[in-house]
């Protein structure tokens, strides 16, 4: 019998649904904070575990010769081709509820996928969404420098403090702001301007777009 997945998670995944529902198609085909994705991208990743079967899953392993990154990456770029919206929609919102965990991450690695995946879109579409204090405590309980490895993010000479609660990550110059903005740029990505302050802020801040 498979472990009940915790109410943090299923209204993570909820309110993710609540506001995906309101996007036009414009939103839909519109960049994110993860490099080369859309909204429909990020989607297509966040429920591949839900549409891929196990054997499906090891198949489309063995054909990035085992790398996950290449795989998630060349799978999301497909599906959001070949699924539509509502289709993709339908299977986030049709499970809420599923049990699925990262290897070796439990709920709480479930929980991070969710947070870190939504505000990828919910940023960059300049949405104010705010993390519950609750989930993003146990998101940044489990940040390590494993995460940080992980995701190739260059944090050298640099301190991250959250202006919103008693956390830092680092040393060197300074870079705060909001705790949940902080997260994502321990997990590499670029922020728009605005989000981040300090003498080390634009080092994380993504250029204004030229016209």
């Amino acid at each position: 019998m498979s472990e009940q997945t915790p109410e943090w998670v299923v209204a993570q995944r909820r309110e993710l649904v609540g506001f995906l529902e309101g996007l036009s198609a414009e939103q839909w085909n519109a960049p994110t904070l993860c490099d080369g994705w859309r909204v429909r991208e990020v989607i297509a990743h966040i429920t591949m575990p839900y549409r891929y079967s196990a054997p499906r899953f090891v198949v489309e392993m063995v054909k990035s010769r085992g790398n996950f990154n290449k795989m998630s990456n060349r799978r999301a770029l497909a599906d959001a081709s070949e699924v539509g919206e509502q289709q993709l929609l339908a299977s986030l919102r049709d499970n809420v509820a599923h049990p699925w965990k990262p290897p070796g991450g439990g709920f709480e690695g479930a929980l991070s996928h969710d947070v870190i995946h939504g505000q990828d879109i919910r940023v960059a579409l300049g949405d104010d969404y705010v993390v519950p204090e609750d989930r993003l405590t146990r998101v940044l309980s489990g940040l390590s420098p494993k995460t940080v490895k992980y995701f190739g993010t260059d944090l050298d000479g640099a301190r991250l403090r959250a202006d919103d609660r008693d956390w830092t990550y680092g040393a060197g110059a300074e870079v705060h702001g909001a705790a949940q903005d902080l997260l994502l740029v321990l997990c590499g990505r670029m922020l728009p301007p605005g989000h981040l302050l300090g003498d080390a802020s634009s080092r994380f801040t993504a250029p204004l777009p030229t016209r």
